[in-house]
């Protein structure tokens, strides 16, 4: 498996998880520095799992915890982001 330079770099990494029939909002599952960055980063990729880069995103959902939803103020963004994963993986957001 090859890493990006540039991911390679990351000193902080941030996942979220979305399942709108039993949340309302994306949340953080995992969240890490350094090491543990790296160690998310290599399992996404591993699976497949698209990995989207905004050092200023990721220092805003670093403050959060594990399995809070994201704030209000982000859902656009974060709105945008899962429209272009589910493009790539031929989804809709109805799930099929």
């Amino acid at each position: 498996m090859s890493i990006p330079d540039s991911l390679k770099q990351a000193n902080q990494a941030i996942a979220l998880s979305y399942q709108p029939e039993q949340t309302g909002a994306p949340r953080i599952s995992a969240s890490g520095e350094d090491e543990l960055a790296q160690a998310i980063i290599e399992l996404a990729l591993a699976h497949q799992v698209p990995v989207y880069e905004n050092a200023a995103l990721t220092r805003w959902l670093g403050q959060m915890a594990v399995g809070d939803e994201i704030p209000e103020p982000l859902y656009q963004v974060i709105a945008e982001i899962l429209a272009v994963v589910y493009q790539l993986q031929g989804k809709t957001p109805d799930g099929s």
